[in-house]
C-alpha cells in the first residue's frame, strides 16, 4: 500500500512538471509575440538588467507580471520611460512576502502588511494546474507523511528490529521534526502567490502531520504498550492539543480543527477505574477557553461553534451514561460554557465590527446543548426525585440573561423559551413530557415526571416573571432592531402564558377558578402595558411594528384564558363577542396594526366555541321557551359586537379586519335566526334529527332576508363583503330550494302531512312565501347585481309558484297527504292542465309588465310543457267532456297568445316608424 502510494505521488509530480515546462513554454511565445507587437509599434523594448534576472530566478511569479505590464503597453505610448517604470514596480510587489495563509474573514497578524493587490495568474495556467500543483500535492505529502511514520513504526514492529520504547521515541522524534520543518518554512517567509493555494499551506500541513504523529504515539505508549498511565497520557494528549490548537495562529484553522479534534478524543482515548467527572469537565473547559480565545483573535465561527458542539456532547454523554451524575460538575460545564460564550467568544462582539447582524450563529450550539441539559435536570425522573428542577431553572433564567447582556446571543433566548415551554406542557395532564436519560430516550407518558408541588409552582412563576422582565426591557432596548424586539417580545409572552395555563391545568379548578383568573388579568394589563411601552421607543415612535404585535397578541390570548377562567360557558362566549369591541375601539387612539386583527381573532375564538358546543351553555343547562334563552344571547349579542367592531374599523383603519368582521356580522345574524327557529320547532332541543320542510322552509327565508339586507347594506356603505355574502345568500337560498323543497323534502314523495288549514299551510310555508320573497329580491336585486343573478332568483320565484299551484290542487283532491303514489283522477288531471296555461299566461303577462325575459322564456316553457300534457297524457287518459275542454282550454289559450304577440310586434312597429 505505501508503496502504491508513492508511485501515485510520484506520477502527480511528473504531471506538474510536465504541466509547468508547458505553461513556460506558452510563456516564452506570448513574450515573443509581445515583442513583435512593440517592434511593428515603433516603440523599442527597453528591459534591465535586474528584469532580466528577476524573469530567470522567479519565472512562475515575475515573468507573468512583467508580461502583463508589457502586455499592457498602448501602441500610442511613446514614451519608453512607463515600459521601464512598470519591471521595478513589479519587482518590488514579488519580493514581499508574509507569513501565514491568512484568508479574508481569518484576521491578519500584526506584523503583517496590509493585503496588497491579487497577482495575475500567467495566461493559460489551468485550474486543474493550480489543483495539481499546489493543492493535491501538499495535501497528499501531508498524509503521505503521516502514513509513512506510521507504516515505519508498523516495519518495526513485523521485523523486530528494535524495541517498543525505540520505536515510540523515533515515531515521536518524526513527528517533532515535522513541526519543527514546518516552523523552519514559516520563518522563512513561505507564501504562496496563488488564488486558491492558502488551503495547501505546507507549514501547516507539515504541522497537521507531525501533531498526528505525537498524538498516536502517545496513544500507543499508554493504550497498547501501558508505558505511561492514564494521567500522564491524559495531560500529554490534552497538552499536543491545545499546543496544535495554538499553533493554529500561524498555520490557519485546518490546523485549529485537527488539535480540537484530538483534545476532545482525548477523555475517550484515555480510561480510568476511578472517572472523576471535575478532571473531565475541568479539562474540556480549558480547551474550550483556548479555542474561544484563538477563534475570537481569527474570527474562526466554525471552530467556535465546533468547541461549543465538543463539550455539549460531552455533557450530554455523562448525564446519560454515568450513574448519578454530579450536579456540581454539570452546572460548572454550562457555566463555563456560557461564560466563554458571553465574555471570550462574544466578548467586544457588536454590529459595528461589520453588517448589522440579529445573532451570531455559532451561539445557536451552546443554546442547544445546554437548554438539553437544563430539560434534563428538570423532567428527567432521577434528576427531577433528586431535586435538580431548581438548578435546571436557574441554568435557563442564566441563559436569558446571556442574551439579555450579549444581544448577539438570541438564539440563547429561543433556546431556554422553547425549553421552558416543554418543561411546562409536560406537566399539563393526562399526557406528560417524559424524558429519560438513563436510556437516552425522550417521549410521553400519561403519568407525571415529577411529584407537582409547591415548587413546580414558584418555579414556574419566577421563570414567568423572569420572561416577562427581560423580554419586554430588551425589546424596548432594542425597538429599532425590528427582528431582535419581535424575539424578546415574543418570548416575554409565550413563556409565561404557557406557564399559566399549564399551572392553571395542574393545581387549579378547570370549572371556575378566580384565583388564576386574576393572575391572567395581571398579565392582560402589563402585556398591553408593555406594547405602549415598546411603541414609545419605537422609530417613528407609535409605529405598532411587530414587537407591539407580539405584545398585544398575548394580551388578547391572557384576556382568553381570564374569561374561561372566570366565567362559566354561556358568559364566557357572550364576552368574548363583546370584547371584539374593545381593540376596534382602540384603533381611535392607536393606529396599530394588530388591532383590527385582534377583533378577527375575537371572532375565530367564538366561532370555535359554538362549533364546539352550538347549545352556548350545554344542552342539558338550554332553557326549553322560544326566542328568549340562552341562544339568543350566545349568537346575538357576538352578531351585535361583531356588526359595532366592523361599523368602528370602517371609520378608522378600514382594512380587510373589517371585511372579516362584516362577515362575521352577517354569519352570526343568520346563525341567531336560524338556531332561533331550529329550536322552536323542536321543541327547545337543539338535536341532531332530520330537518323537517317547515324548518328548512325557515331557513331558505332567513338565507333570501339575509341577501336583501346585505344588498341594502352594502347599497349604503359599500362593501365586497357584503357585496358578495348577499349573492352568496341567494345561490345559498336556490340551491336549498333546488335541493330541498324539490328533491330531497318534497310531500309528493315524503308524503309528510301538509297541515289541516286549507291556506295556511305547509305548502304556504314552504312554496309560497319563498316565492315571493325570491321575486321580491330579484326585484329588488335589478341594477345592483349582476344579470345573473336577478334571472336566477326570477327563475326560482316561478318554479316556486308553479309548485305551490300545483301542490294545492293536489291537497285539494288528496286532502292533508298528498303523496305520489295515492295516483291521479282525471277531473285533478285535467285542472293541471287549465292551472298550467292559467300560469303560462300570468307569466307571460308579467314579463311583459315588467320587461323581464326571464319570465318571459318561463312562460314559454310551461305552456310548451301544457301543450304537451294535453296531447301525449290528457288525450289517453281523459274521457267525454273533459278530453274537449282540455283541447278546447289549449287551443284558445294559444290562440290568444298568438293575438297578443301580433298586437305587441304591430305596436313596436308603429313606435319604431
Amino acid at each position: 500500500m505505501f508503496e502504491s502510494l508513492i508511485g501515485l505521488v510520484a506520477i502527480i509530480a511528473l504531471f506538474v512538471i510536465i504541466s509547468r515546462l508547458q505553461s513556460r513554454l506558452g510563456l516564452v511565445e506570448r513574450e515573443l509575440g509581445a515583442l513583435r507587437s512593440l517592434v511593428l509599434s515603433g516603440v523599442p523594448p527597453v528591459a534591465k538588467p535586474s528584469e532580466q534576472k528577476a524573469v530567470e530566478d522567479q519565472p512562475a511569479v515575475a515573468a507573468p507580471t512583467l508580461v502583463a505590464a508589457t502586455d499592457a503597453a498602448s501602441p500610442v505610448v511613446s514614451d519608453p520611460a512607463v515600459v521601464q517604470a512598470s519591471a521595478p514596480k513589479a519587482e518590488s510587489q514579488a519580493g514581499e512576502v508574509v507569513s501565514g495563509p491568512w484568508a479574508p474573514g481569518e484576521g491578519t497578524p500584526k506584523a503583517a502588511k496590509p493585503a496588497e493587490p491579487a497577482r495575475p495568474k500567467a495566461a493559460g495556467q489551468s485550474e486543474v494546474e493550480t489543483a495539481l500543483g499546489t493543492r493535491w500535492a501538499v495535501w497528499v505529502g501531508g498524509i503521505a507523511l503521516a502514513l509513512g511514520g506510521l507504516f515505519l513504526v508498523r516495519y518495526t514492529i513485523e521485523a523486530g528490529i528494535f524495541g517498543p520504547g525505540v520505536r515510540l521515541t523515533m515515531a515521536a522524534i518524526l513527528g517533532m521534526i515535522l513541526i519543527a520543518g514546518g516552523e523552519a518554512i514559516r520563518r522563512t517567509g513561505f507564501k504562496v502567490p496563488v488564488k486558491g493555494a492558502a488551503g495547501a499551506y505546507i507549514p501547516a500541513i507539515l504541522t497537521s502531520a507531525g501533531a498526528f504523529i505525537l498524538f498516536g504515539t502517545v496513544y500507543a505508549a499508554h493504550g497498547v504498550y501501558g508505558f505511561i498511565g492514564p494521567a500522564l497520557a491524559f495531560t500529554l494528549l490534552g497538552a499536543i492539543g491545545l499546543a496544535t490548537i495554538a499553533a493554529a495562529l500561524v498555520h490557519g484553522q485546518a490546523l485549529a480543527g485537527i488539535g480540537l479534534v484530538g483534545a476532545m478524543m482525548t477523555p475517550m482515548l484515555i480510561a480510568s477505574r476511578a472517572p472523576n467527572p471535575w478532571a473531565l469537565f475541568g479539562y474540556l473547559a480549558i480547551v474550550l477557553v483556548a479555542s474561544a480565545a484563538i477563534a475570537r483573535m481569527r474570527d474562526w465561527k466554525l471552530l467556535m461553534a465546533a468547541a461549543f458542539a465538543g463539550t455539549g456532547i460531552w455533557t450530554i454523554l455523562y448525564m446519560v451514561d454515568a450513574p448519578g451524575a454530579n450536579l456540581s460538575a454539570i452546572l460548572f460545564i454550562d457555566a463555563a460554557t456560557l461564560g466563554v460564550l458571553a465574555l471570550v467568544w462574544l466578548g467586544g462582539r457588536g454590529d459595528a465590527a461589520g453588517p448589522p447582524r440579529d445573532f451570531d450563529w455559532p451561539t445557536i450550539v451552546p443554546g442547544l446543548f445546554v437548554a438539553f441539559s437544563a430539560l434534563g435536570l428538570s423532567v428527567d425522573p432521577a434528576f427531577a426525585a433528586a431535586g435538580y428542577a431548581l438548578p435546571g431553572a436557574m441554568v435557563l433564567a442564566a441563559m436569558v440573561a446571556v442574551a439579555l447582556y450579549r444581544p448577539l446571543a438570541l438564539p440563547l433566548l429561543y433556546a431556554a423559551g422553547t425549553v421552558t415551554a416543554m418543561i411546562y406542557i409536560g406537566i399539563i395532564p393526562p399526557t406528560t413530557m417524559v424524558s429519560d436519560f438513563s436510556i437516552g430516550a425522550m417521549g410521553a407518558d400519561g403519568s407525571p415526571v415529577a411529584a407537582l408541588g409547591s415548587l413546580t409552582l414558584r418555579i414556574g412563576i419566577a421563570l414567568g416573571l423572569v420572561f416577562i422582565g427581560a423580554g419586554f426591557w430588551a425589546a424596548r432596548r432594542s425597538a429599532t432592531a425590528r427582528v431582535r424586539a419581535a424575539s424578546w417580545a415574543a418570548w416575554g409572552v409565550i413563556v409565561p402564558l404557557v406557564i399559566l395555563l399549564a399551572l392553571w391545568s395542574a393545581f387549579g379548578n378547570l370549572d371556575r377558578d378566580f384565583v388564576y383568573a386574576v393572575v391572567a388579568a395581571l398579565l392582560v394589563v402589563a402585556f398591553a402595558a408593555g406594547g405602549e411601552w415598546i411603541a414609545r421607543a419605537e422609530e417613528p415612535p407609535l409605529k405598532g411594528g411587530l414587537a407591539v404585535s407580539f405584545a398585544l397578541c398575548g394580551s388578547a390570548i391572557a384576556g382568553l384564558a381570564m374569561l374561561h377562567m372566570a366565567f362559566n360557558s354561556g358568559w364566557t362566549t357572550i364576552l368574548l363577542g363583546a370584547a371584539a369591541i374593545v381593540p376596534a375601539l382602540a384603533t381611535r387612539w392607536r393606529s396599530y396594526p394588530v388591532l383590527g386583527w385582534i377583533s378577527v381573532g375575537a371572532v375565530i375564538a367564538v366561532l370555535a366555541r359554538v362549533a364546539f358546543d352550538p347549545t352556548i351553555v350545554g344542552a342539558e343547562f338550554l332553557s326549553r321557551t322560544p326566542v328568549f334563552n340562552w341562544l339568543l344571547a350566545g349568537y346575538g349579542i357576538p352578531a351585535l359586537a361583531f356588526g359595532v367592531s366592523a361599523w368602528q374599523l370602517a371609520r378608522t383603519t378600514n382594512g380587510r379586519p373589517r371585511l372579516a368582521i362584516e362577515a362575521a356580522t352577517a354569519l352570526f345574524a343568520l346563525l341567531t335566526v336560524a338556531m332561533l327557529v331550529r329550536h322552536a320547532m323542536h321543541g327547545g332541543v337543539i338535536s341532531t334529527g332530520a330537518v323537517t320542510l317547515a324548518e328548512q322552509a325557515i331557513y331558505t327565508l332567513i338565507a333570501i332576508g339575509a341577501g336583501a339586507i346585505l344588498v341594502a347594506i352594502d347599497m349604503r356603505s359599500p362593501s365586497a363583503v357584503l357585496r358578495q355574502g348577499s349573492m352568496a345568500a341567494g345561490v345559498v337560498s336556490a340551491a336549498f330550494i333546488v335541493v330541498q323543497h324539490f328533491l330531497v323534502l318534497n310531500p309528493l314523495f315524503t308524503d309528510e302531512s301538509t297541515g289541516g288549514i286549507a291556506v295556511f299551510n305547509l305548502l304556504f310555508l314552504a312554496y309560497l312565501l319563498p316565492a315571493v320573497a325570491a321575486g321580491g329580491l330579484a326585484l329588488y336585486s335589478r341594477g345592483k347585481r349582476p344579470r345573473w343573478y336577478s334571472a336566477m332568483l326570477a327563475l326560482v320565484a316561478a318554479l316556486l309558484a308553479f309548485a305551490y299551484a300545483t301542490l294545492s290542487v293536489r291537497r285539494l283532491f288528496k286532502g292533508e297527504f298528498i303523496g305520489l303514489w295515492s295516483g291521479l283522477g282525471q277531473l285533478e288531471t285535467y285542472t293541471y292542465s287549465a292551472l298550467w296555461l292559467v300560469i303560462g299566461v300570468a307569466l307571460l303577462t308579467a314579463g311583459v309588465w315588467l320587461k323581464s325575459q326571464v319570465l318571459r322564456v318561463a312562460s314559454a316553457a310551461l305552456i310548451a310543457i301544457a301543450v304537451l300534457k294535453v296531447f301525449l297524457f290528457d288525450m289517453s287518459e281523459l274521457e267525454g267532456v273533459l278530453r274537449a275542454l282540455s283541447f278546447i282550454g289549449l287551443g284558445a289559450v294559444l290562440i290568444g297568445i298568438g293575438l297578443f304577440y301580433q298586437r305587441l310586434l304591430t305596436r313596436a312597429a308603429k313606435a319604431d316608424g
